[in-house]
């Protein structure tokens, strides 16, 4: 089997390394597992054998093939053993003074030709890189965890580092069997810096009091189609691993408001509330399951008032055709019968803005989010401003539930849920295209795979309408005065065109 690389050096045995040091000698590299603990890099070459075990078992391995894998993995005890290796992956803890002493150690081992890559997920790589006699010979190469599972990984040039060595290896990640994206040297790369809109922006409509944490997943999976909630997913990933990236990537962009952490996770950090792993987080975990609250019940109401539906509502049609199937009464006058549930489907602004621009009775306005078609989501969210009385809450709860469909009930806040977070992710990833970070293919890519998004951010831009994603961020960066809201240019100018946010200029 001819491989790019055909003997390569793994430096660290802990979860990454091992899961490098495992699909590179599925790829047919012959491998040398080195760690500084005692003892480490044999067991991690244990648990790399057990692991094919396992796939022989579950019929994904012959024997034939797992004794030919056994033969390409090795154990070593010093760097000098690596001096042969055509590629050495580091693979250790996130210290930008150790991985620079490392490499300075292994670049006075192997040969001038070889190629030195760091795994780093959050260091420069251009930094790491700064102390090396042939910094053209270094590039990022960052997998994520579980390496076997998660199918891709990004190429990083630092400023020195020769182009045609991020071509090898990329060639060497297909080889591999992942997808390999390119992306230039900045804070968080592709993935974990466009994926600081989900998790960062759920946490500000927290913190506001707009929705518990269970209601703020339920409605990011049901309405808008995201695999896991983002607190389950800080949950999940632990939040002495997220919360420091947050930081990080806040910190590197010199404060950049779109990426700003909150104290939520900074106060359960210092709790040791860190999630999954020690058994809360979020959410409570007994056994290992997730303990999740029960939804309020729908409201019984004996008779539910006329509807009135603002002119200016998002989808009116399909809003009208939506509460008169669910067998509501609607009122056509221009203005509101003084009985009636008065309905708006803002975008962007919050209920009371539009109550009080529109001189609209506070008291009976309820929002409903418009901006997912209702036939291709499992739950509809609602809000009422803080004069909307219970009664009128409770009418509109029970009118949308009507056919079965879940319905959440959440306190004001400009753009609802998932029109803030959708908002959120689209324009960082825009403006990532507009700094040329990487290209928009690897960008969709990239998130695809790395964060499990039910679509990558620029095709769920299309998907909502890059002028729906416009008027949600104008309006929101109206009601709360925050530049983190501000439009990028990327997604402002093919908005006002018309044109896909794919669209690459000629």
């Amino acid at each position: 089997m001819t491989v790019t690389f055909s003997k390569i050096g793994v430096v660290g045995a802990g979860a990454m390394g091992r899961g490098i040091a495992q699909i590179a000698a599925q790829a047919g590299s012959d491998v040398l597992l080195l760690d500084n603990q005692p003892g480490a890099a044999q067991r991690g070459l244990e648990a790399i054998t057990a692991q094919w075990a396992k796939l022989q078992e579950k019929g994904k391995l012959d024997a034939a093939t797992q004794a030919a894998l056994a033969t390409r993995l090795h154990a070593v005890e010093s760097a000098q053993s690596l001096a042969g290796c055509d590629l050495v992956i580091e693979a250790v803890v996130e210290n930008l003074e150790i991985k620079r002493a490392l490499f300075r150690e292994l670049e006075s081992i192997v040969a001038e030709n070889a190629v030195l890559a760091t795994n780093t997920s959050s260091l420069s790589v251009t930094a790491i890189a700064a102390g090396l006699a042939r910094p053209q010979r270094f590039a990022g190469y960052h997998f994520f965890n579980p390496v076997p599972l998660m199918k891709v990984v990004e190429v990083v040039a630092g400023f020195k580092t020769d182009r045609d060595l991020c071509a090898r290896l990329a060639a060497y990640a297909k080889e591999m069997g992942h997808a390999a994206v390119h992306t230039q040297d900045t804070p968080g790369f592709i993935v974990n810096h466009a994926g600081r809109g989900y998790g960062t922006e759920a946490l500000r409509i927290a913190s506001e009091g707009v929705a518990d944490f269970a209601t703020i997943d339920r409605i990011l999976k049901d309405q808008a189609g995201f695999r896991l909630g983002p607190f389950e997913l800080l949950d999940l990933t632990a939040l002495d691993v997220s919360h420091p990236v947050m930081e990080s990537i806040y910190r590197q962009y010199y404060e950049e408001p779109r990426f700003r952490p909150n104290v939520i996770t900074a106060q359960r950090l210092a709790a040791g509330a860190l999630g999954r792993k020690t058994g809360e987080g979020f959410y409570r975990y007994v056994d290992g399951a997730q303990q999740t609250p029960a939804e309020p019940p729908v409201p019984a109401i004996e008779k539910l008032p006329p509807v009135w539906v603002s002119p200016r509502a998002a989808r009116r049609a399909e809003l009208l055709r939506l509460v008169h199937d669910l067998g509501a009464q609607i009122e056509t006058g221009a203005t509101p019968s003084p009985t009636a549930l008065i309905l708006v489907a803002p975008l962007g602004f919050d209920i009371t803005t539009v109550a009080a621009v529109d001189r609209l009775d506070a008291t009976r306005t309820v929002g409903i989010d418009m901006l997912v078609d209702d036939a291709a989501t499992r739950r509809r969210v609602l809000a009422g401003t803080p004069a909307t009385r219970r009664d009128i809450r409770e009418a509109a709860h029970a009118l949308f539930a009507r056919d079965g469909k879940a319905v959440s009930v959440i306190r004001d806040s400009g753009g609802f849920v998932t029109q803030r977070v959708v908002a959120t992710i689209v324009n960082i990833a825009s403006d990532m295209c507009q700094q040329q970070v990487c290209s928009p293919a690897d960008l969709e890519t990239a998130v695809r795979l790395g964060l499990g998004y039910p679509q990558g951010p620029l095709a769920m831009g299309d998907l909502y309408g890059p002028t729906n994603m416009l008027e949600v961020l104008f309006n929101m960066q109206t009601v709360y005065g925050d530049p983190r809201y501000r439009p990028s240019p990327w997604l402002r100018r093919r908005g006002a065109l018309g044109l896909r946010l794919t669209h690459q200029e000629d």
